[in-house]
């Protein structure tokens, strides 16, 4: 007679209600922190604002505006003192004539796509290349993580800039530069976790019921090692946006007149004193952002430690 663990669809219902009580309690966990909550709002917000953005901005973040405007023209919003005779712009105009409360809506487009884009790719790439060093180990290992040691061995932005510097500037080049220089963070947490997990019971009893390679590692390691990679992620989210925005700054990401964050606080740094609206909001929504990642990413990494869990 077959009994349930040697019945590998008995087998796979069970990991599945496991994984699914899991994610439950992982939630509940989660929403109980009030900090996670705090976060997971404002980035619901930001999501929101970025999907809308070309409802919710009142001008063309790219057009310049005519008619009584003024350059680098102060906030003015007649609700609150404004005289009726100057224009109303939430945030001011910036160096060039344009409403910069529309380009700090559509920067929110450009500054999340940018931080998704880069860690998912990093994420892919540093997963396999994880993956398979911690699975197969042996030589194939000492090659995939000593070629990614020397990548850590160089500061984050640097390596960035140098790597910007041979391609040229711009926004596709700085998000390959800013995941290139992310894959050996996800690739190293990635290889510890499938270490510590193909040790386990299971995946001894999966290789005697013959289960081949690929299917031990892609169905039974990877989706009991990611946990630790999903808080990774959502930090790297928020270091991805600042580093986008430090290339951006210094001339080697998003190019003129794309209404990223970075770059409208590059192209206005003179102005600090003048017309300090121009740094400040810009540099408010980078804060604002980075802030609801990291507030997440903590409450992720407190509701997915095993240490806290009852």
């Amino acid at each position: 007679m077959t009994t349930l663990t040697e019945n590998p669809l008995a087998e796979d219902m069970t990991e599945k209600y496991v994984s699914e009580n899991l994610w439950r309690v992982t939630l509940r966990r989660l929403f109980k922190q009030k900090s996670a909550v705090v976060g997971a709002v404002i980035l619901a917000i930001l999501v929101l604002v970025a999907i809308f953005a070309d409802v919710i901005a009142p001008y063309d973040p790219i057009q310049q505006l005519v008619g009584d405007v003024k350059r680098r023209e102060a906030p003015c919003i007649h609700l609150l003192g404004c005289p009726a005779e100057q224009s109303q712009h939430f945030m001011g105009i910036d160096g060039n004539f344009r409403d910069l409360y529309s380009r700090i809506i559509h920067g929110t487009r450009v500054s999340l796509f940018i931080g998704f884009a880069t860690v998912g790719f990093a994420i892919i790439v540093g997963t396999l290349l994880g993956a398979v060093a911690g699975y197969v180990g042996g030589w194939v290992e000492d090659v995939i993580m000593r070629t990614l040691d020397v990548l850590l061995a160089f500061p984050s932005l640097l390596l960035a800039i140098a790597i910007v510097a041979v391609l040229g500037p711009g926004l596709v080049n700085a998000l390959l530069a800013i995941a290139i220089v992310s894959i050996p963070a996800y690739a190293r947490v990635i290889r510890a976790s499938v270490l510590s997990t193909k040790q386990l019971d299971y995946i001894e009893a999966s290789r005697a019921l013959g289960a081949g390679h690929g299917r031990i590692l892609f169905q039974r390691i990877l989706p009991n090692a990611i946990t630790p990679l999903i808080v990774q992620a959502t930090l790297g989210i928020a270091g991805a946006i600042l580093e986008a925005a430090a290339l951006s700054f210094l001339g080697f990401g998003a190019q003129p007149p794309t209404p990223e964050w970075g770059a409208m606080l590059g192209g206005e740094r003179n102005q600090l004193f003048s017309a300090p609206h121009l740094v400040f909001f810009p540099g408010l929504a980078i804060s604002i952002t980075v802030l609801a990642f990291n507030l997440l990413g903590d409450g992720l990494r407190d509701a997915l430690d095993p240490r806290l869990r009852r």
